[in-house]
């Protein structure tokens, strides 16, 4: 049986009307047998979906005939099983929700930077780099010296950025600001938030995690530990292929293997995280 292709996509763009776009979207998906979930929002595109290659490269070319979405980005994986229980096209103010009106990364935003190019970048004593993942994504995995926001939603990001700026920049000299998330659309918007608030030298890591995951050999590899992903898989590693973690049912918390030996990780009922609050 040929494996699940995978595809988590974005695009930025100005839709005039996304709500008539959804239908023939959703048509198509189901027409294809592709499921997962795809949101609309007048600044865009953005979800993950899955089904065979040739429903995927379907989907996918309708989805770059879209008004400026001629350039969509697109990034492939693979899964031995259907990691999505339905298709969902939903209408959103935003893609992907920062909270912050102004913010357009079609007109400003970070420098990209290739994952080739990442490990020198990261590793230069003047660049601060910062995790723009939730607490539960980072624990999961994340790179060597990035520093961890805990942000429980990406809502909580400007607020941190604000309140901790004068001790990640203020410190006589000016570093430079490199940041990734797990595809590249949160640093579209992170990006171009710093950049709205006066800082210069601000970076992306160019398809994110999972474009260095697959594109940077393990033993060349910064990145420690799994990439956590939004559907049945959680966690993926180098080259992309199946992470070792499960998703506990009834907290959503990503469970590793050594918590999967813990004896308070009950499948279906109790993880290490969420042990204590479950009777």
């Amino acid at each position: 049986m040929d494996p699940i292709t995978v595809a988590a996509l974005y695009q930025f763009a100005p839709f005039a009307d996304p709500a008539t776009l959804r239908a023939p979207l959703l048509a198509m998906c189901q027409e294809q047998g592709v499921k997962g979930t795809l949101l609309l929002a007048g600044e865009g595109i953005n979800g993950t979906i899955a089904g065979t290659g040739e429903g995927i490269a379907a989907v996918v070319a309708h989805v770059r005939a879209l008004p400026h979405c001629d350039g969509l980005d697109v990034k492939y994986s693979t899964a031995a099983t259907m990691p999505f229980a339905r298709m969902k096209v939903r209408l959103k103010r935003e893609i992907v929700t920062m909270g912050v009106e102004g913010i357009d990364p079609l007109a400003s935003v970070g420098t990209y930077v290739d994952p080739q190019d990442w490990n020198a970048l990261i590793s230069d004593p003047d660049t601060i780099v910062i995790d723009t993942r939730n607490d539960y994504e980072v624990a999961v995995g994340t790179f060597a010296g990035a520093i961890d926001p805990h942000t429980r939603t990406f809502r909580e990001f400007p607020e941190w950025f604000r309140r901790e700026r004068t001790v990640l920049l203020g410190q006589g000299r000016t570093p430079k600001v490199a940041m990734f998330c797990t595809g590249g659309i949160r640093c579209e918007k992170s990006t171009a938030f710093l950049k709205g608030e006066g800082v210069d030298q601000v970076y992306h890591l160019k398809g994110g995690i999972l474009n260095y995951l697959e594109k940077v050999p393990a033993q060349d590899s910064l990145w420690q530990g799994e990439c956590f992903v939004f559907d049945e898989r959680v966690a993926i590693g180098h080259g992309l292929s199946p992470g070792s973690h499960v998703l506990c049912g009834p907290c959503g918390r990503p469970v590793d293997a050594a918590g999967q030996q813990s004896r308070q990780y009950r499948p279906g009922v109790s993880c290490p995280a969420c042990c204590e609050s479950v009777d």
